[in-house]
């Protein structure tokens, strides 16, 4: 299967979900952020990797607006080298509009995380030769006044029904890169990448989340990843 057809199966199976309150507004960048996310696919997706780098789903300044995994516009645009045009969700909430590569606003988590790519590695291609960073869950959940509800706290039925589609294409995406390492960025992520990963040969761990609402990650991330993955056993 090709790495596009991964996203675009995972698209059709999560389509027909409707979630509830508190829940009031569901972005999928699957669809109306396609051209960033099938760019970034194209550049970037050629298998195998050594190591996926699994985050939990887009956040509202950065995958929500480029279409790529922790894509805060600055590093997306002028150092991974991809732009596109970006459309927008059919019910936009109105403390968290979509506006594409013109979104002025910078998503922490990304800055870090691609951030610490630009610091250890002299350029995207020698990045991606051995890693790939992907979300588990490709949806953002609003509540009524713009906060964020992660995938884990929806509703059990609910949260099956996402987790199921969602499982499934993460084991086709490692079934594709045949990765050594498949690397939570948070607990959450790690958790799901053991619920569904029962492959002996890939390894599963987990690195500290970049969010600024992680008090640990405040404190000098880099420092705390790299000394994580050095654990692990993937060196630089």
């Amino acid at each position: 299967m090709k790495i596009k057809n991964i996203f675009t199966q995972l698209n059709k199976e999560i389509q027909s979900l409707t979630f509830s309150d508190p829940v009031t507004h569901v972005y999928n960048p699957l669809e109306y952020a396609k051209k960033g996310h099938d760019l970034y696919l194209s550049k970037y997706g050629n298998a195998p990797k050594e190591v996926i780098l699994l985050g939990m789903n887009p956040g509202p300044f950065g995958m929500a607006q480029t279409g790529v995994p922790f894509g805060e516009v600055g590093v997306v645009r002028d150092w991974l080298k991809i732009e596109a045009k970006i459309g927008t969700p059919a019910d936009m909430h109105p403390k968290r509009p979509i506006d594409g590569f013109s979104c002025q606003k910078s998503e922490v988590s990304g800055r870090r995380l691609w951030g610490w790519v630009k610091n250890r590695f002299e350029s995207p291609e020698q990045f991606f030769e051995r890693f790939f960073v992907a979300n588990y869950c490709p949806l953002l959940f609003m509540e009524e006044g713009g906060r964020n509800r992660t995938p884990d706290k929806l509703p059990k039925a609910e949260r099956e029904m996402l987790f199921a589609a969602c499982d499934k294409a993460l084991q086709r995406l490692v079934d594709y890169f045949q990765p050594k390492y498949v690397i939570g960025v948070g607990a959450f992520a790690e958790k799901r990448a053991v619920a569904v990963i029962n492959q002996p040969e890939v390894q599963i761990g987990r690195i500290t989340h970049p969010s600024p609402a992680n008090p640990k990650a405040n404190k000098g991330w880099e420092k705390f990843i790299e000394q994580e993955l050095t654990e692990l056993g993937i060196d630089f």
